[in-house]
């Protein structure tokens, strides 16, 4: 698989994926991810191993076993991780040129969905219920 590299809104983050990655999208429709995105949280899973980045990265601890990760001179959103060491990381496909044709390959919190934001397609959803019975770690949509 060829090496991808995206770029923040303003071009001081660069991350590479150089090995393995998912090129298919989740979507996240909690309230978590509603308020750090603005209403629809999409990322491609990358394993840690893969990933480099490069530039002002900032980190924020958003639960007890995740983080955040953004740019620390335009703001724009990087990732979301568990924060155990070779954890995956989930990555904005918006800082990639080549995720532009990527499919949607699931989508959580389908009944918490703002109204503005229905998608369609056939791929696998989840209500809050069901993503929460098969993730015990997570602590409910705050």
């Amino acid at each position: 698989m060829r090496a991808l590299t995206g770029r923040c809104l303003c071009g001081a983050v660069t991350v590479t994926v150089a090995g393995a990655h998912d090129p298919r999208v989740g979507a996240c429709h909690c309230r978590m991810c509603q308020r750090w995105s603005g209403g629809l949280f999409l990322a491609f899973e990358a394993e840690a191993r893969a990933v480099t980045v490069a530039g002002p990265v900032v980190r924020y601890s958003s639960s007890s076993f995740s983080e955040r990760a953004f740019c620390g001179t335009c703001g724009a959103h990087l990732w979301m991780r568990d924060r155990e060491p070779d954890a995956p990381y989930d990555l904005m496909p918006g800082l990639f040129d080549a995720a532009r044709d990527w499919p949607l390959r699931s989508e959580i919190y389908t009944d918490t969905a703002l109204a503005s934001i229905r998608l369609a397609g056939d791929y696998s959803r989840a209500t809050r219920a069901e993503y929460e019975a098969k993730n015990p770690h997570v602590e409910g949509d705050a």
